[in-house]
């Protein structure tokens, strides 16, 4: 599993003890195939040096995707992050 993706599951598990304590808060900690793939794609784009172009494209998956996952869970968490990456790299190659 990658760094960033453990270290998501550790802090989201210090900041909300409630989902280790409560056995009904198992979902947040689940990671679904979407927004995982998406995760995955983006580090694939940044480490192979694929055009911005098509990172904007994955952007644009992650824009739609965030509002039909349930909110505060590891899938909005795993978005959020592979969005900042994302950004993070077109403004360091832009510059």
């Amino acid at each position: 599993m990658c760094d960033d993706v453990v270290s998501l599951t550790g802090l989201m598990l210090i900041v909300s003890p409630s989902v280790r304590e409560n056995p009904e808060h198992y979902r947040h900690v689940i990671v679904s195939q979407f927004p995982l793939s998406l995760y995955l794609m983006t580090q694939c784009h940044i480490k192979l040096r694929h055009p911005v172009t098509s990172l904007a494209q994955i952007l644009q998956y992650v824009e739609v995707a965030g509002p039909c996952l349930e909110r505060m869970t590891l899938n909005q968490l795993l978005l959020k992050l592979t969005e900042h990456k994302i950004l993070l790299y077109i403004t360091s190659v832009e510059s």
